[in-house]
């Protein structure tokens, strides 16, 4: 029986690439701290948790019909963003995979009443949720596999996800570690007024209310009051968190939802990133272990399932 051993809200910040010469010219000559919290991460998590697999919620990876999971035995290649391509160019990186994880992950779907695919097309593209988070956490041997966003996706169904995430690691015989790869509030400064925001300091945050409820939330996160996080979101989506926050969405609906009470631990500062909220939290398991993903028989579903794609062989 596989388990989820740890778990964290990291940020993946473009500036986290920089050279570090160029990251203390933007932040008043001091280092961000969200670079020594991923070396810390590292040091005491990556480098010593008995784990096999690492599971990344790609904020940045966005889908529409369905989710979709990397199902490569191994990914390589040099990743250059179309978004930042001055910071981020020719990254390279080159990790296994974990397609029979992938492919588990999918088989739930209909359990879920949810949309899942596991892909392992070579030329699926990466994004930079998953490489810079990598660059900095991988560790020699440890798989790696992405899961997407989906765009259409509303809470509960970012949850479901979570949920199969939750029932196919218990299935397996993996030890796993979950990364909801992303920010908090997520609006950038106007192009002509942004490089005067770009120090990491929060008083950079593009609003006053949106960095009140990002500090909130990560007080809650912190306490392990997760249930007050979703119970909570209608309001917190007023401050646009990135991906309508289903990178964590997705992470807490593997880990229990409401009974997900694990307190968080910070690995540095809560920082500006032109206008957005960044930070890394990290839950280590409890005692007793994670609370298991909330059981569904789909009654009363709206949804329909199950749902087929129309292909090339439709006409």
């Amino acid at each position: 029986m596989g388990e989820i051993v740890g778990a964290g809200l990291l940020a993946h910040a473009p500036t986290i690439m920089l050279p570090p010469e160029t990251r203390r010219e933007l932040n008043d000559g001091k280092e961000i701290s969200l670079v020594p919290g991923l070396h810390r991460l590292r040091e005491e998590i990556f480098e010593t948790v008995e784990y096999d697999t690492v599971v990344v919620f790609d904020s940045h990876w966005a889908t529409t019909v369905e989710f979709v999971v990397s199902a490569q035995d191994r990914r390589s290649g040099l990743f250059t963003s179309e978004e930042l391509p001055r910071g981020m160019r020719r990254i390279p990186y080159d990790y296994p995979g974990d397609p029979e994880l992938a492919h588990l992950i999918a088989s739930y779907q209909e359990k879920h009443r949810t949309w899942i695919t596991a892909i392992d097309d070579c030329h699926l593209p990466v994004f930079y949720p998953t490489v810079n988070l990598w660059t900095y956490l991988g560790v020699p041997g440890k798989r790696w596999i992405s899961i997407g966003v989906c765009q259409t996706a509303e809470t509960e169904d970012n949850l479901r996800l979570g949920r199969a995430v939750g029932d196919a690691v218990a299935a397996s015989d993996r030890r796993v570690l979950l990364i909801a790869s992303g920010a908090l509030s997520h609006t950038f400064w106007p192009l002509r007024e942004l490089r005067a925001h770009e120090s990491s300091d929060p008083a950079h945050i593009r609003t006053p209310q949106a960095r009140a409820a990002d500090e909130e939330r990560i007080a809650w996160m912190l306490g392990g009051d997760h249930a007050r996080v979703l119970d909570t979101m209608d309001d917190f989506s007023r401050y646009k968190p990135e991906a309508r926050f289903g990178h964590y969405l997705m992470l807490a609906g593997a880990l229990g939802e409401q009974d997900f009470r694990a307190p968080g631990q910070r690995f540095g500062d809560y920082e500006n990133a032109v206008g957005t909220g960044q930070v890394h939290i990290w839950f280590d398991r409890p005692s007793g272990g994670f609370a298991p993903p909330h059981p569904t028989d789909g009654s009363g579903d709206p949804y329909p399932y199950p749902f087929r794609l129309r292909g090339p062989a439709d006409g």
